[in-house]
């Protein structure tokens, strides 16, 4: 076992912590662009929202934010108490109780904090949450929430979806256009969209990447690294980026250097990071020289259909070709061939208390998974922002158990 684990630093960090910066200030700075603000779920149509020209705020990277700052577990208690179930997102519940406490994590950037929105737009592929979010918002300031409800627990996404999809992303044009005074204009969304596709599949490479051996970097590193891919996708600044960042790490594989020095085992990430515990978790898994190099949420991201001959086919199957909204059939293929491209030897599964659209492991998938491929798992009980479901005592002694248990597999 490793004596001491220190991530190794990717160096286009710091370019990235440069442009996620510069698109706070722009949304939030003391020199509005004035634009309009648009709020967009984060598996939303911020292609139609870009080229219409908004400026777009993604609340569920704010939601992570006060999840990794461990501020959500002060905060949630007064979205309870404001009527909101201590069950229900935890994103949602940290976001409303920051807004009711006047409290954000971008107010230690100097920044005021989330900006208000002109309009609310959501896609309910992830879940309905996103939409009740919303519509608070929506209450609060009186203005309007569109947005399109995807079909849940698809299997196959077929002609009929799509186009439903598609007309509904259409419907948004004149509500979008009211809002900000601009006509919509086709060749600015095929511009965009053609960005974002860009966007996705350096996102693609880059996670790719892990498939080699050793890893050059982990899962804890893409929830890092994938700020760009989330909130500025459609963007030059995002292409750029990942430009950067695949050819260093390109240059890792060629010269065979590790995320985790004397790696041993290679996990798959099942479920949402746990934010408030990704350094702690990290170190456990360096010190175990156990690489978890591949999950469902990092590739959350990844659209190869974005089509900008076709933006609205594209963006519609695009997004509702989304994990999270698949059926369970869909997901224990996928996953199956997730763990043979990435040469898995287990899967950890993380059971969050208040996200069960991302928790796959309550309807024995993991045990049929563990039957179609001979590949071990273990459930970690925690979520994503409440720390106060999590034991970390617990977690620590059941990864250790089950790394013992791969080593004498």
């Amino acid at each position: 076992m490793a004596q001491t684990a220190e991530p190794k630093k990717i160096q286009a960090t710091g370019k990235m912590k440069g442009l996620m910066g510069q698109y706070f200030t722009e949304l939030m700075g003391e020199e509005p662009s004035g634009n309009k603000m648009a709020w967009c779920t984060s598996v939303g149509p911020a292609e139609l929202l870009r080229a219409m020209g908004f400026d777009v705020y993604f609340p569920e990277n704010h939601g992570a934010m006060l999840g990794a700052t461990r501020m959500a577990t002060d905060l949630i208690p007064l979205a309870n108490a404001h009527g909101f179930s201590p069950d229900i997102c935890s994103y949602l519940t940290s976001d409303v109780g920051a807004y009711l406490k006047g409290e954000s994590p971008f107010q230690k950037l100097g920044l005021p904090g989330p900006p208000k929105a002109d309009v609310l737009v959501y896609n309910t592929n992830q879940c309905r949450d996103v939409k009740d979010w919303f519509q608070f918002y929506s209450r609060q300031w009186d203005v309007p929430c569109i947005g399109i409800e995807t079909p849940r627990s698809i299997g196959e996404v077929d002609l009929t979806i799509v186009q439903a999809i598609a007309k509904k992303i259409k419907s948004l044009i004149t509500p979008l256009e009211d809002v900000s005074g601009e006509k919509f204009d086709m060749d600015k969304l095929k511009d965009v969209v053609s960005l974002s596709k860009e966007c996705t599949m350096l996102w693609k490479a880059v996670l790719e990447t892990a498939a080699k051996a050793p890893s050059p970097l982990t899962f804890f590193d893409g929830t890092v690294q994938m700020g760009p891919a989330v909130v500025l996708r459609g963007t030059t600044g995002a292409v750029e980026y990942y430009k950067l960042l695949l050819a260093e790490l390109e240059q890792r594989v060629a010269d065979g250097v590790a995320a985790v020095e004397g790696e041993s085992h290679r996990i798959y990430w099942e479920g949402m990071p746990i934010w408030g515990k990704l350094r702690d978790l990290s170190t456990q898994f360096m010190e175990l020289q156990t690489a978890v190099v591949a999950s469902t949420y990092c590739n959350s991201w990844i659209y190869e259909d974005l089509d900008p001959d076709h933006p609205f086919m594209g963006m519609a199957r695009a997004y509702s070709e989304l994990f999270i909204c698949r059926s369970d059939d869909y997901k224990e293929k996928y996953m199956a061939k997730m763990i043979e491209k990435f040469s898995i030897d287990g899967v950890v599964y993380h059971d969050s208390k208040t996200c069960p659209n991302n928790s796959n492991n309550r309807y024995d998938l993991p045990k049929r998974l563990e039957t179609k491929t001979g590949k071990p798992f273990v459930v970690i009980n925690g979520d994503l922002n409440d720390l106060r479901l999590y034991s970390e005592e617990q977690s620590r002694t059941n990864i250790e158990a089950f790394v013992e248990q791969l080593a004498g597999a």
